[in-house]
């Protein structure tokens, strides 16, 4: 690209934003919050952590937002909702950046468990991928909660990455590093696992959905 001849480095667009989430069934997501929640209970709080999350991504400037789901679900206004397809996690996650990847464009993929994120931290996560070439957000059980890449395709290493571990997030940036990638830290934050979590995070946001789900639970 030129200017008047001169050589100019075209601007890089605003990444889309994946969030990669279970449909909250009873039974299906939060199960290590039971006990002491019921099935029912576990899932509203992790109704309400979608319904935060989601509202926290329409908040973001984006190229696009997408909702790669497993399950069935309203589709949310502003939202590309495309299915989850792949053998474990980490295959997930894969065809998650491959299947929504659109040419010369960041994709920046954070899941329903941080209800407590922010705009600002996603705007800097945006901000970042101007120059680096993935950013990454551990969290504080070992693994990630947000992962952004400039090129999808790197996404690949993934596939052999073993998830929900207290190494996936070290593993996930030095296979990002081993490929020679700029890779830029996130703030850590705080994955909703345990009730312990639960009541951690919910103090991080009051006035949420999520906090009031767990206060319902509380009470």
């Amino acid at each position: 690209m030129t200017i008047d001849g001169v050589g100019v480095v075209p601007p890089v667009p605003a990444p889309q934003l994946l969030v990669i989430a279970k449909e909250p069934v009873p039974g299906r997501v939060k199960t290590r919050l039971c006990p002491p929640c019921s099935p029912r209970q576990a899932a509203l709080i992790a109704a309400a952590a979608l319904a935060d999350t989601l509202a926290v991504v329409a908040a973001t400037p984006a190229y696009r937002r997408v909702l790669v789901l497993s399950g069935r679900s309203p589709r949310p206004p502003g939202f590309t909702v495309l299915p989850q397809r792949g053998e474990g996690l980490g295959e997930r996650l894969m065809y998650a950046y491959a299947d929504s990847a659109v040419a010369g464009v960041p994709s920046l993929l954070i899941g329903m468990d941080t209800p407590q994120v922010t705009p600002v931290l996603l705007n800097a996560a945006a901000a970042a991928l101007e120059t680096a070439d993935a950013v990454l957000g551990l969290a504080y059980d070992g693994g990630w909660w947000a992962l952004g890449l400039r090129q999808p395709g790197h996404a690949e290493v993934l596939r052999a990455i073993p998830m929900s571990t207290p190494d996936t997030g070290r593993l996930t940036e030095a296979a990002l590093r081993a490929r020679g990638l700029r890779v830029v830290m996130l703030p850590r934050l705080r994955d909703v696992d345990t009730i312990t979590d639960a009541y951690a995070v919910a103090a991080h946001c009051p006035g949420s959905r999520f906090a009031a789900a767990v206060a319902a639970v509380a009470a």
